[in-house]
């Protein structure tokens, strides 16, 4: 009984200090967060019927498992990670997976108020919460064929024994657990782009939505702008557009650059 009560104030102690460290990296996909959610063990996950995505319902928390990740809904913010007590990432809207964002509303613990009068058996309603520039950045997310969603990933359950201070805190540490233990390989795109990027990288992963067209090489950023139909190496007048056409007709005359020799000099 006397440990129950100790975990509980810990806990109680670490909800309290959340708002602090939440509001490190909002809007800055900065790696490595506290967002006060400290398990004392490995949680016990269900599947959402119908959907590819589990939830943790004894945890006082909006926490899903999707894809070999851990999502949790917090303060009007998600974040992500690969083991189930962080630390976290800031994830923006655009960047959550579109099962994630399709759990109904009765499989939030923790709802925000914004949410009554929502249909329990309906995803939240994030294009009304998030606006129209959101809605035009995920067009379709709420549309899906309910027999065509994919297979559950399967529960890293291999990280049952690691709780307390056996919890592995470096990202590196975990990343060795995992590809020793957990084969699993992701599908989602945004999902397998985040958990492959290199440990330096700070960046979040690229959103499944239309991406702006891609800007010129470096490499030719300098050069000038070649006329239609035109490739590279080509000159630009029509002289030169000559000597490449005179070129490939004299291949076989063995002569050394390919050059037309000058009039009334050709050989027998």
């Amino acid at each position: 009984m006397r440990q129950l009560i100790i975990g509980f104030c810990l806990m109680c102690g670490a909800v309290a200090s959340t708002p602090a460290q939440v509001s490190v990296g909002i809007g800055m996909s900065m790696p490595g967060l506290s967002i006060g959610i400290n398990l004392p063990f490995y949680p016990d996950l269900v599947r959402v019927p119908g959907y590819p995505v589990y939830y943790a319902p004894q945890v006082d928390a909006n926490f899903f498992f999707y894809d070999g990740m851990y999502w949790v809904f917090q303060d009007d913010n998600w974040y992500a990670s690969a083991w189930y007590n962080g630390p976290w990432d800031y994830v923006d809207p655009f960047y959550v997976p579109v099962f994630v964002l399709r759990v109904p509303v009765r499989y939030y613990r923790v709802q925000p108020p914004y949410f009554r009068g929502w249909r329990d058996d309906a995803p939240p309603r994030w294009g009304e919460h998030w606006g129209q520039g959101w809605s035009r950045g995920r067009p379709g997310w709420d549309q899906w064929n309910r027999r065509a969603a994919p297979p559950p990933a399967p529960l890293p359950t291999y990280q049952r024994p690691y709780s307390g201070e056996h919890y592995p805190q470096q990202e590196q540490q975990q990343r060795s657990l995992r590809d020793q233990h957990y084969r699993y390989q992701p599908r989602d795109p945004v999902v397998r782009q985040y958990q492959q990027r290199p440990p330096a990288q700070q960046s979040a992963p690229e959103p499944d939505r239309q991406r702006p067209a891609p800007q010129p090489d470096a490499t030719r950023r300098d050069q000038p702008e070649r006329p239609h139909g035109q490739v590279q190496g080509q000159g630009h007048d029509q002289g030169q557009q000559g000597q490449a056409r005179d070129k490939n007709r004299d291949k076989d005359d063995g002569r050394g650059q390919g050059r037309k020799p000058p009039h009334g000099k050709d050989k027998d």
